[in-house]
């Protein structure tokens, strides 16, 4: 409504109080698109107007005074969608556009513009390009691809860091809507204060219709070009022209053309230990949870999530430290994070209590639905069982390690396809079905383990740590015969492998499970699948429990072994597979019960 005109704003220091009303303009007309970076007290806005041409002006004052405006290039069309551009720590500098189905960067580096080039890939026409530096240019980009289908892609140029100089790696789908629906993505944004953060805008132009920013972040402790985001989530505001993000000092900042708005990065934290009267803690296989009692007999705790109270609210991070007081004072040991889901005020019997509720990160597996259909290794090898793993645990927010895995695990490509309204904790069970690992959560990290029964103890119980009570069953494997149906595409015949456990069979008949599973294309690959379940049948035969004092280091599916005479054991191996911790100290109870399966 303007002409396209460019303006610029200048706030020194601002804050809450700022006048963010005020636009300088700079002179410039006809501008199809913007974009802006600095690096120090250098800031230089891009724009590329309706004749093609890609412009700069320049500040090397914080934007206090500016340069006359730079031809630097030309765009081949002025279907331009997109302009972004990052500095380099050393003074270089990148600037990309996206011309209709093409994506350009010019670089300047050792005081010289470079000629600009196109990247290698194939796609329908772009929507929106964002970047970062980063030892490479991370980038995200927004369009359709061949099929026409809406896309949000992660992308790297590489600059030596993961990827080679002057390339470009793979585009790798963050987001995706069917071609001839009513939705799609514009509008990216890239920063790094901390971890990789972007936002986006999905536009949706049925009814009822609304450009809506979506943020997301990468996972920490991973690299931009792994591609391991957080589902996007919504933002409350609408804006058909993204949110711009940055950092700078103690703050995180968002704009738009109507607003400002800014978030403190540093981590906000309340401890609760003096006031703790009892905790129950439990982590199984499948899930776990945090109970955590506090006193407020003088309404110390009235108002949570308010005041000094602000922090303590359903969806903040509870962490709790297991120790105990030793010769060198109070020892703790840093334990698992939790997530506060409610809370509930108690009183009677002459006390009042906040008794706390959390749950542990299999909770955010449950919580994650697939907004969209995901599928890969159709029609070659992309993503093994491990990766694909780490893609959906990503999604809900945590990370994927492996203390010990399987050739399986990270050599068997599925063909393998997510749904939308898939739950996240569902297809985590069905990828686990493929391979014989196991996974369990701590805090925000996921931890694959490949149990062995050559594994070793790695603790013992029973003499130098008492056992205050113990019981051991020994019991029939539920499966000893696995029947697996797969397919040869080379023969087009399937492919049939019994395995047994022959002692069980023996002793109990066959307890059959048949699997058919037309991704299994050799005879060693069904065969693996058939030991996979047995495996399971053997560790599930054995159980029993012990409690013990608390064991500060005990995590799920370590092996220990056991001395407990009265019971007959003598360096038993177990493998751990629920702790159930209680502490309440005016009971003067603070133990562990340990759940045993088989080696």
């Amino acid at each position: 409504g303007d002409a396209r005109k460019l303006y610029w704003q200048r706030v020194t220091n601002p804050g809450p109080a700022s006048d963010f009303t005020a636009w300088t303009y700079t002179g410039q007309y006809s501008c199809v698109v913007a974009a802006a970076a600095s690096l120090g007290a250098e800031v230089s806005i891009f724009w590329i107007n309706s004749s093609k041409e890609l412009r700069r002006i320049k500040s090397t004052d914080y934007g206090a005074t500016w340069g006359s405006p730079e031809l630097l290039d030309a765009s081949p069309t002025t279907t331009i969608k997109g302009l972004a551009a990052a500095y380099k720590p050393n003074g270089d500098l990148a600037v990309f556009f996206a011309d209709y189905s093409t994506l350009y960067v010019k670089k300047h580096a050792g005081g010289n513009w470079q000629a600009k080039s196109a990247w290698d890939k194939t796609t329908g026409i772009l929507s929106g390009v964002g970047t970062v530096y980063d030892s490479d240019w991370n980038l995200l980009v927004a369009g359709q691809d061949t099929s026409d289908n809406y896309k949000l892609w992660s992308l790297v140029y590489g600059d030596g860091g993961d990827v080679t100089s002057g390339t470009w790696s793979a585009l790798k789908e963050m987001a995706s809507a069917p071609s001839g629906g009513d939705f799609e993505y514009t509008s990216p944004f890239l920063d790094k204060p901390d971890v990789y953060r972007s936002l986006h805008v999905e536009k949706f132009s049925g009814t009822e219709l609304y450009n809506r920013p979506f943020w997301s972040h990468t996972i920490l402790d991973t690299d931009f070009v792994d591609s391991l985001w957080h589902e996007p989530v919504p933002l409350n505001l609408s804006t058909e022209y993204g949110l711009a993000i940055a950092h700078h000092g103690d703050y995180c900042w968002l704009t738009s053309p109507s607003g400002v708005w800014r978030a403190a990065m540093a981590e906000q934290s309340l401890n609760l230990t003096g006031d703790v009267m009892s905790v129950g803690l439990e982590a199984h296989p499948n899930g776990g949870g945090l109970t955590v009692e506090l006193r407020n007999d003088d309404g110390r705790y009235a108002t949570p999530g308010s005041g000094a109270l602000s922090v303590l609210d359903r969806g903040c991070q509870l962490e709790l430290g297991i120790g105990y007081v030793t010769s060198q004072g109070n020892e703790i040991s840093a334990g698992p994070a939790f997530r506060l889901e409610s809370f509930e005020h108690t009183s009677g019997r002459g006390k009042a209590c906040l008794v706390l509720h959390a749950e542990n990160a299999w909770r955010l597996t449950e919580d994650w639905r697939a907004r969209h259909q995901f599928r890969w290794n159709k029609d070659s090898d992309e993503m093994s069982v491990k990766d694909i793993l780490g893609f959906i645990l990503a999604r809900a927010g945590l990370k994927l390690e492996a203390k010990s895995q399987s050739t399986v695990v990270t050599g068997y490509y599925p063909d393998f396809t997510i749904h939308p309204g898939n739950r996240g904790s569902d297809i985590i069970g069905k990828l686990l079905s493929f391979v014989p690992d196991v996974l369990f959560l701590e805090g925000h990290k996921a931890y694959l383990v490949n149990p062995q029964s050559s594994d070793s103890s790695v603790y013992s119980y029973g003499q130098g740590h008492a056992i205050f009570e113990g019981c051991y069953r020994t019991g029939a494997w539920n499966i000893n015969r696995v029947q697996v149906e797969g397919f040869d595409p080379a023969e087009s015949e399937s492919i049939i492998v019994d395995s047994f456990e022959w002692d069980q069979v023996e002793r109990l008949h066959d307890r059959l499970v048949q699997v058919e599973d037309r991704n299994l294309d050799t005879v060693a690959r069904a065969g693996e699948r058939g030991e996979a379940f047995l495996r399971e049948a053997e560790i599930k035969s054995v159980g029993g429990m012990i409690r013990i004092p608390v064991n500060c280091g005990q995590q799920l599916y370590d092996v220990v072994d056991i001395t407990d005479i009265r019971a007959g054991l003598s360096s038993a191996k177990r493998r751990v597979v629920t702790v159930v911790m209680t502490y309440q100290p005016q009971q003067g109870k603070y133990e562990q019960r340990l759940l045993l399966g088989a080696v």
